[in-house]
């Protein structure tokens, strides 16, 4: 399974990460999640005692140089475009619980088709466990999809936009969608956050009319107290929120698994 999971700052998606990647460590799976938000909370979710002493990947001066032949910073003039990553997530990951976490780091933005060594890196990393077979992928995205291209986006089995019932959510929700139109990436559910009432996931599906959820999460105190306290996540959830995110990745598994039946 390769997800990416987005929504705006504050919604929950970064917890919805840290859990589904505990639920499909708990099954078995291998996994791999990549902190691509520049703002890197994922590690802090997962209870890692200190995460800011994780260097993120673009901040890796001398491997960007080492791999695409040119130093960071450096804008025009060649450079590798696919350069060597198989080794990265062996090398340069930190292990939580079991679970591979990556952070990479603020992707460089300066325009229409910004590119540089630093993106090339995270870029090529990105689409290789994309196709890694073995493995089940989780990308922590910030509200923008600047760390996918036109040319990875057919490998994501899904793209999770996260929401809470907020007029801001749903507004950022929307752009998202439509961002992610624009790059070719169709195959997209919404996951309604901190829901208090029935309510308040009235208000998501009325005001997202023409979306397909994969599940909506009750607001969960017992995260939130595990935040405060340097825990996992998964370690202040409730049982109602455990059991709903296990039904999230089967119903995202499910619908990935009949959208391949029908494409072949």
């Amino acid at each position: 399974m390769k997800l990416a999971i987005t929504g705006k700052g504050g919604v929950g998606k970064t917890t919805l990460t840290a859990l589904l990647a505990f639920a499909l460590h708990k099954a078995g799976k291998r996994v791999v999640a990549i902190d691509a938000d520049p703002n890197a909370t994922l590690a802090a979710s997962m209870g890692h005692p200190n995460p800011d002493s994780i260097r993120p990947l673009v901040e890796m001066k001398d491997l960007i140089e080492e791999r695409t032949g040119v130093k960071p910073g450096t804008t025009g003039g060649m450079f590798r475009l696919n350069p060597f990553v198989e080794d990265i997530p062996e090398k340069y990951a930190v292990d939580i619980g079991g679970i591979c976490v990556l952070v990479a780091g603020g992707i460089k933005k300066g325009g229409t088709g910004c590119y540089c060594p630093e993106n090339a890196l995270l870029r090529a990393l990105i689409s290789h466990l994309l196709v890694e077979p073995n493995v089940a992928l989780l990308l922590d995205m910030e509200a923008g999809l600047e760390h996918l291209g036109r040319g990875t986006v057919s490998a994501i089995d899904a793209l999770l936009v996260v929401t809470e019932p907020s007029r801001g959510g749903v507004q950022t929700a929307r752009r998202i969608r439509k961002l992610a139109g624009d790059i070719g990436l169709k195959k997209l559910f919404g996951v309604g956050n901190k829901i208090r009432a029935r309510t308040d996931e009235s208000f998501l599906k009325n005001a997202l009319p023409d979306w397909e959820f994969a599940g909506c999460l009750p607001y969960d105190e017992g995260i939130r107290a595990a935040d405060l306290a340097g825990q996992p996540a998964w370690e202040g959830a409730g049982r109602a929120t455990t059991d709903r995110v296990k039904r999230i990745g089967d119903f995202v598994s499910r619908k990935t698994r009949k959208n391949a039946i029908n494409a072949s």
